[in-house]
């Protein structure tokens, strides 16, 4: 195997494991914003403080969102009986440990719905019956109490051991004012669909952690904050070329006020050189938020910039817009000469070429853009698929039926959905190029139109165009 495909095996795995901790966060989302909302209004320092309701704000965070990751986790793995399961064992955690149990909560809900699993797999075929019941009840039951005492004395001090030295590290870089360096981290990452990883596994649990000791968090924005990406859209509004300016506007607005970062992602790809704006706009946001001691109260999903404000702590508004606006100041300062010197791929056709031509070791995996949708068969589903199934492929999925109905066709359903659990009754799916060895993966006899740009991309005309020789 050689070095370069060594590598996009490694980018999918890690990918892969982000979309499984995204996958138990990202459908409870509204459950942290009903606790952030809480938090924000009637804690102490809130803005309608109430001794009363700010009692809903610890049991919510310490039982009632492990449990409910637990549930999701152990549904995905195993189904109705995996997430019983997994609840039933995340109670071992949550209750022998004083901090809010998330990474706990992510390791118990999936292994236990495996246990689970692998028990059910063995006794198919071998109950007695008329005892089904009674010993998918028992199972459930017995499995799940022995995993939770387990739970206690097993998983609860290795992900105490963990989130020490992760806050040891943190509390390291806060205490030395280097904070801002780990945008170095988290920027690439972002563009290289690795966000919900970082995001999921490691912030937003030492984040609700952090506010329950100071009542807000700085955690929560380090990759939520929406300003690097706005400095190089607006840099693309100005500098660029072709349809990546004249797209550029829509992806501000999609951005920063629809919170669906997912957008500038391929901006960046389009010119590599500009990951030294994200993360020198990443750097400048996160100092401006430690001088002025900014913090948000819960997650801000999605990452915009009316989701932030409504998550912020109500005394922290001036240094939480000073820091959006300077970071994306300081990522357009830098994005504009680098388009104008360096940009010769600037074009998002060009662009696409270009990494078409550097993933020949991918090829066979899916069709080319131009090429999807000309096979025969009338065609009845389509799926726009991105990595969490909630951001960029909802809108997608809006442009592309708008698309179809503007053109006359009828009796297609679009739906947008993650990238690693495509129905397998889609019949074409549409994604983002990084995402293609997921998407193949997921439903292998799906053909797979890839895009660069979610607003723009001059593949839905060419899709629209397939379909009318299908369909009419």
């Amino acid at each position: 195997m050689e070095k370069g495909e060594r590598g996009v095996i490694m980018k999918e795995r890690v990918q892969t494991f982000g979309r499984f901790l995204s996958g138990m966060v990202m459908p409870n989302i509204g459950a942290f914003i009903a606790w952030g909302l809480i938090a924000a209004l009637f804690i102490e320092k809130g803005w309608i403080p109430n001794a009363s309701f700010a009692r809903l704000v610890g049991p919510m965070s310490q039982v009632m969102l492990p449990l409910l990751i637990a549930y999701t986790g152990g549904r995905v793995v195993a189904g109705d009986r995996g997430a019983l399961t997994g609840a039933i064992a995340a109670m071992g955690v949550i209750v022998a440990s004083e901090n809010p149990m998330f990474l706990g909560a992510m390791i118990v809900g999936p292994v236990s719905a495996l246990v689970i699993k692998k028990f059910d797999q063995i006794m198919e075929g071998n109950i007695p019956a008329g005892f089904e019941m009674l010993i998918n009840n028992f199972s459930i039951g017995i499995i799940g109490g022995i995993l939770a005492l387990l739970s206690m004395v097993g998983i609860t001090p290795l992900v105490n051991g963990l989130t020490d030295a992760m806050s040891a590290g943190v509390g390291f870089l806060v205490e030395h004012s280097l904070l801002p360096l780990v945008s170095i981290l988290i920027e690439p990452a972002k563009v290289l669909f690795l966000n919900n990883a970082i995001n999921q596994g490691i912030f937003s649990p030492l984040g609700i952690q952090q506010v329950q000791e100071a009542g807000k968090s700085i955690f929560f924005l380090l990759e939520a904050n929406p300003g690097p990406g706005l400095g190089i859209l607006l840099a693309y509004c100005i500098a660029g070329k072709g349809s990546a300016k004249s797209s550029a506007p829509g992806a501000v607005i999609i951005h920063f006020f629809g919170g669906i970062h997912e957008i500038y992602f391929p901006y960046i790809l389009m010119n590599p050189f500009l990951l030294l704006s994200a993360i020198a706009g990443g750097m400048t946001g996160v100092l401006c938020f430690s001088l002025f001691d900014v913090g948000l109260v819960s997650t801000a999903s999605p990452g915009s910039i009316i989701a932030i404000t409504m998550m912020a702590e109500r005394h922290c508004y001036l240094g939480l817009f000073a820091g959006v606006l300077l970071s994306a100041a300081v990522s357009f300062l830098i994005s504009v000469p680098l388009l104008k010197f360096m940009g010769k791929d600037t074009s998002l056709e060009e662009a696409q070429a270009k990494k078409d031509a550097m993933k020949r070791q991918s090829k066979g995996l899916a069709q080319a853009p131009s090429q999807a949708g000309k096979a025969d068969g009338r065609i009845s589903k389509i799926a726009f698929a991105c990595d969490a199934g909630m951001g960029s492929s909802a809108m997608g999925a809006t442009v592309l039926k708008k698309k179809i109905t503007a053109a006359g066709i009828s009796g297609i359903e679009v739906i947008h959905t993650p990238v690693s659990s495509i129905p397998k009754d889609v019949q074409i799916v549409v994604t983002h190029q990084e995402l293609r060895e997921r998407a193949a993966n997921s439903n292998p006899n799906a053909e797979l139109v890839l895009i660069t740009n979610f607003l723009a991309a001059p593949e839905y005309e060419t899709l629209v165009e397939d379909l009318k020789k299908r369909n009419l």
